[in-house]
């Protein structure tokens, strides 16, 4: 995997549960998020 910045971790996360085509990859970036301390979740 390419290395990616926070933002485009987080872009790729939402774009990927949004499509629901490709499981995997969601799982994948779900744990690099976690790893990162991340929080992917829009902010109201």
């Amino acid at each position: 995997m390419k290395i990616m910045s926070n933002e485009m971790l987080v872009v790729s996360y939402r774009n990927a549960l949004k499509s629901g085509e490709n499981k995997e990859w969601a799982k994948f970036l779900k744990k690099e998020i976690e790893k990162r301390n991340l929080k992917p979740t829009i902010k109201s």
